[in-house]
Order: C-alpha cells, then sequence, then structure tokens
C-alpha cells in the first residue's frame, strides 16, 4: 500500500487512534453508512458556499468540480452498502465538525476564511482514516479506500489555496489554531461511532478500568 501523502501527515497533528479502528472494524455498516452521509454533506456544504459567495469565481470553479466528485463517492459507497444488504439511512452526526466550526469567525471575509481551513482539515482527516483502515479491511472496501486517498487530498489542498487566495494576509496563525482544535476533537471522548467521531466511549472506560 501506498504511504499516506506528506502534506496530509504533516497537516494533522495526530493519527488516529487504533481504538477508534478497531471500533470501525466493529461497526461495518455504521462506518459505510456514515462515510455515505459524509460525503452527501461535503457535496451540500460545496453547493452552499457557491450560493453564499457568487462573487468569488475562482472558488465556485472549485467547489463545482468538489460537488460533482463527492455526490460520485456518495454513489459509490451506497453502490457497496446495497451490495452488501445494508440499506441507507440518515443518521445523527458526530460532534467532529461543531468542535471544529464553533470557533470560526463571525465576521466577513475571515468567516470564509475559517471555514475553508476548517473544510480542509475535514478532508485531510477523511484521507487520513481512509489510509488506516484501508489495510484491515476486505479487498474491495480497501482497494476502494485506497483510491479515494488522492481526491480526499486535492480537496484538502484546494481549500487550503483558497483561503489562501481570499485571505488578506498569511493564515499560518489560523491553520495553527485549528490543527490543534482538530486534534483534540479526534482525542475526544464521543459517544457514538462515526466517520468522524473521537475516542470511542468504550474505549476510554476499558482504559480506566
Amino acid at each position: 500500500m501506498s504511504m499516506l501523502i506528506p502534506e496530509i501527515e504533516a497537516f494533522l497533528q495526530c493519527q488516529t487512534p487504533q481504538s477508534w479502528i478497531d471500533c470501525a472494524l466493529d461497526h461495518p455498516e455504521e462506518l459505510l453508512l456514515d462515510h455515505a452521509n459524509c460525503e452527501k454533506k461535503a457535496a451540500g456544504t460545496a453547493l452552499t458556499l457557491m450560493f453564499r459567495y457568487p462573487e468569488r469565481e475562482e472558488l465556485l470553479q472549485h467547489l463545482s468540480r468538489l460537488a460533482r466528485e463527492e455526490l460520485r463517492h456518495f454513489e459509490q459507497v451506497t453502490a457497496i452498502m446495497k451490495k452488501r444488504g445494508m440499506r441507507y439511512r440518515q443518521i445523527t452526526a458526530s460532534s467532529y465538525a461543531q468542535r471544529l466550526h464553533k470557533h470560526a469567525a463571525k465576521q466577513e471575509p475571515e468567516k470564509l476564511i475559517d471555514s475553508l481551513i476548517i473544510l480542509a482539515f475535514i478532508e485531510a482527516r477523511s484521507c487520513e482514516r481512509f489510509y488506516r483502515l484501508a489495510p484491515f479491511l476486505d479487498e474491495e472496501l480497501g482497494r476502494f479506500y485506497t483510491s479515494l486517498l488522492k481526491s480526499e487530498s486535492r480537496h484538502f489542498e484546494g481549500y487550503l489555496r483558497m483561503a489562501q487566495l481570499y485571505a488578506k494576509q498569511p493564515i499560518d496563525q489560523r491553520v495553527a489554531f485549528f490543527a490543534e482544535v482538530e486534534r483534540e476533537a479526534i482525542l475526544t471522548e464521543d459517544e457514538v461511532f462515526r466517520f468522524h467521531s473521537g475516542v470511542p466511549k468504550q474505549a476510554t472506560e476499558t482504559a480506566q478500568a
């Protein structure tokens, strides 16, 4: 298997804990179901930003391409689910994205910049989780997740590029700030297992026992 893309490994401040991987392997339906929902939400977020910032021509073109690709991934995940006898349905999200977005600026243009940086972290974490999971999965799913690494890395890089394009100053400090917020979100206990959830509660309880 290829190495994790170095830029993503440097961008994220922690690896996915093994306890999350173990939980994912114990909950294959929830893994695929929330993965499908994440792809759908990613497409929806891209479209929302297109309508919110119609004057940003470069951003519109980037988001249009990204939304189409995310919807294609949604179709691929749901096709795998159907093949495995799993029914697609909506489930509650983890608190991961909320933990990041609550720190976003309220005023423009800082709000847009922070939103793009946050989305870069979400995409980078998705890529890292595909990489960490793939060796433990069956051949079909492992091959599919490996194939997603390249596209997800493009999404991460694209969001960062857009953030820098529209920022009035270097974004390094905000990236460093959200890197720490994201690290804390990944290492914080979560009540439910989701694709972007933190440390599973049962793993924390086992460690404390």
